[in-house]
């Protein structure tokens, strides 16, 4: 674990938590964006909490550029803010980031978050994010053609199973509604990001709004 906040009360008081766990350490701590990119690369965390303001580089481009990194392909970025309703929240998402969470967690959602992201899930499902999501990507949405046409890459059940995702369930959930299994639901969606060229899902969750595949206000299909 990476934590990354210009503020060292906060990070002490989440290494804390994080490190009572026995299957969690935190391995390196980042006073600023650029501190946190170059220890991405040398400590090699699995998950990076990720404070969005902070000095020298701001954790919106740290998490772009981690994003970018091929070798930084398996890292998690879970952003950190005081404000969830920012922007800046949802511009994190399109970075890269798998969620997001506000400082004031409970130690208990804060540790479930941590696992969430490090299983490859996003954080993504409370109705004020997608709210969030929804309402931002829905008034931009940067070259949305060429996302359509992506989305013809998709079988009709990979399409599904997307819609589902932006709408906040689980592979559980999914597996569920759809009377698959567990593991048929996460090869669906580990299928549609290899064709669409992300990283996790929050990123398909970007992608179904920005191409229009699921708009504002739309309700979770009947089963």
């Amino acid at each position: 674990m990476l934590l990354a906040d210009d503020q060292a009360l906060i990070r002490a008081g989440f290494k804390m938590i994080i490190d009572s766990e026995p299957d969690f350490e935190v391995v390196a701590e980042a006073g600023d964006g650029r501190e946190a990119l170059d220890l991405a690369r040398t400590a090699r965390a699995d998950v990076i909490l990720m404070d969005i303001r902070m000095p020298r580089m701001d954790g919106l481009e740290a998490t772009r550029r981690i994003g970018a990194d091929d070798n930084l392909a398996g890292v998690r970025v879970l952003v950190l803010t005081t404000f969830e309703t920012d922007d800046n929240v949802v511009l994190a998402l399109q970075a890269g980031a798998s969620g997001f969470l506000g400082k004031g967690v409970a130690p208990a959602d804060l540790l479930h978050a941590i696992r969430v992201v490090a299983g490859g899930e996003s954080l993504l499902s409370p109705k004020a994010t997608r709210g969030l999501v929804s309402r931002f990507l829905t008034s931009l949405r940067p070259g949305a053609e060429n996302l359509v046409t992506a989305l013809d890459l998709l079988t009709e059940r990979e399409r599904e199973v997307l819609v589902l995702v932006a709408h906040g369930l689980s592979n559980d959930d999914i597996a569920e509604r759809l009377f698959v299994s567990p593991l048929t639901a996460k090869t669906h969606v580990n299928r549609a990001m290899t064709k669409l060229n992300v990283r996790d899902r929050a990123q398909l969750v970007v992608i179904a709004y920005q191409s229009g595949l699921v708009r504002q206000g739309d309700q979770l299909p009947e089963p």
